[in-house]
């Protein structure tokens, strides 16, 4: 299971940072990462990284949000700086099996059996 948690309200321009704490992981293989949901719009994959600390990105956060880990506490964060009302949405971290590709593939492998989500945590961006 995956545990989130460090979402808040903060004034545009300011920073937040995610945590995501992991446990019971069984894969040989994964990489894990973030995604988020806005009302009324699609799901986006955020960022995600890989065991070796190869990072990817959605074009929207490049620049502005640092996706980080600890594997040795299968911990994972996600660093968010120049927040915009745009970046307001519940954030969700998720933990996805395989090797990893790009953002893309990240997003689309949410949805499979063996991928792991958890509860969320909101993040709301005032003007």
């Amino acid at each position: 299971q995956v545990v989130e948690s460090g979402g808040g309200s903060v004034q545009g321009g300011g920073s937040l940072r995610l945590s995501c704490a992991a446990s019971g992981i069984t894969y040989n293989i994964y990489y894990m990462g973030w995604f988020r949901q806005a009302p009324g719009k699609e799901r986006e994959g955020v960022a995600a990284i890989d065991k070796d600390d190869i990072s990817t990105y959605t074009n929207s956060v490049k620049g502005r949000f640092t996706i980080s880990q600890d594997r040795a506490k299968n911990t994972v964060y996600l660093q968010m700086d120049s927040l915009t009302p745009e970046d307001t949405a519940m954030y969700f971290c998720a933990i996805v099996p395989g090797p990893m590709t790009n953002i893309m593939t990240f997003t689309m492998r949410l949805d499979w059996p063996s991928s792991i989500r958890g509860q969320g945590t909101q993040v709301t961006v005032t003007t």
